[in-house]
C-alpha cells in the first residue's frame, strides 16, 4: 500500500505544480482552482489514498459505483461530484449522497435532484453542463447548447434543494480546446448575471487542464494523471 500512496503522491504533485504553473501564466492564484480526482473503476482505497494526501473533492460518473464508494468512505468528510449523464430516474438517488451535480443538462432532471436534496435535508450544488461541440449532432459531447443555457440556468436557481454554482463543459474532441474553454467563460460570465454567486467554471481534464486554468477555470476534473491508467471495467 505505501508503494501506491507514494505513485498518487508524486502524481498528485505533478498535477498541482501544473496547476501551479498555468495559474502563473494567467496572472491567477493556485489557490482558485480546486482539483477534483476522478476515481471512477478504482477502488475505495485509493479515495482513501487521496484523503490522507489532502484531496477533498471526489468525481465519480457512473451512479452505482458512486452510491457503494460515498457509503463506504463516509467518514473522509470528502465532497463528492457527480459527473456522468445523468438519467431522470436516478436523479433523486444520485442528489442523496452526491454534493455537487455537474452534468445537469436538461430540466427533466431537477425534480429528481430535488426530490432527493429534500430527503437527505442537504442542499445540492449544480452545474449546468453547456455542450461546446460546433456540430452537436455529430455523436458529440454531453450538454445543453449554448443558446438554452440562460434558460436552464434559470430554472435550476428556482428549484427548491438545489443551487446553482456555475457551469461545466467538455472541450470537443480533436480541437483546441482554448476556443472552447474561452467561449465557455463567456458563457459562465452570463449565468452569472442570472445568479451573482455561480462563479464556478468546471473544465479541465488530465491532457487540457493549462487551457481550462488559463481561461477562467475554477474547478479541474483529473483521472489518469492522477490515478494512472484506468483498470479494467468491474
Amino acid at each position: 500500500m505505501s508503494g501506491r500512496r507514494d505513485e498518487l503522491a508524486g502524481n498528485l504533485a505533478q498535477v498541482r505544480a501544473r496547476i501551479a504553473d498555468a495559474a502563473g501564466r494567467a496572472g491567477r492564484s493556485p489557490e482558485e482552482v480546486t482539483l477534483t480526482v476522478v476515481t471512477k473503476f478504482f477502488p475505495a482505497s485509493d479515495v482513501r489514498l487521496l484523503a490522507d494526501l489532502g484531496v477533498r473533492h471526489v468525481g465519480e460518473n457512473r451512479h452505482q459505483e458512486a452510491e457503494a464508494k460515498a457509503a463506504e468512505c463516509a467518514d473522509l468528510g470528502l465532497t463528492w461530484h457527480f459527473i456522468g449523464g445523468l438519467q431522470s430516474n436516478k436523479a433523486a438517488a444520485v442528489a442523496a449522497y452526491a454534493d455537487v451535480v455537474e452534468s445537469v443538462d436538461r430540466a427533466k432532471l431537477l425534480r429528481g435532484l430535488s426530490s432527493g436534496a429534500h430527503q437527505r435535508d442537504h442542499v445540492v450544488d449544480v452545474l449546468v453542463q453547456v455542450s461546446l461541440d460546433t456540430d452537436p449532432g455529430d455523436g458529440g459531447r454531453a450538454g445543453v447548447p449554448p443558446v438554452d443555457v440562460e434558460r436552464l440556468a434559470e430554472q435550476v436557481a428556482a428549484t427548491e434543494g438545489l443551487r446553482l454554482r456555475g457551469v461545466m463543459a467538455v472541450a470537443p474532441l480533436g480541437e483546441d480546446p482554448l476556443p472552447a474553454f474561452a467561449k465557455l467563460a463567456e458563457i459562465a460570465a452570463s449565468v452569472r448575471s442570472i445568479e451573482p454567486s455561480a462563479t464556478w467554471i468546471s473544465a479541465g481534464m488530465s491532457g487540457d487542464l493549462e487551457a481550462a486554468v488559463e481561461s477562467g477555470a475554477t474547478h479541474v476534473r483529473i483521472g489518469s494523471a492522477v490515478l494512472g491508467s484506468r483498470p479494467a471495467r468491474r
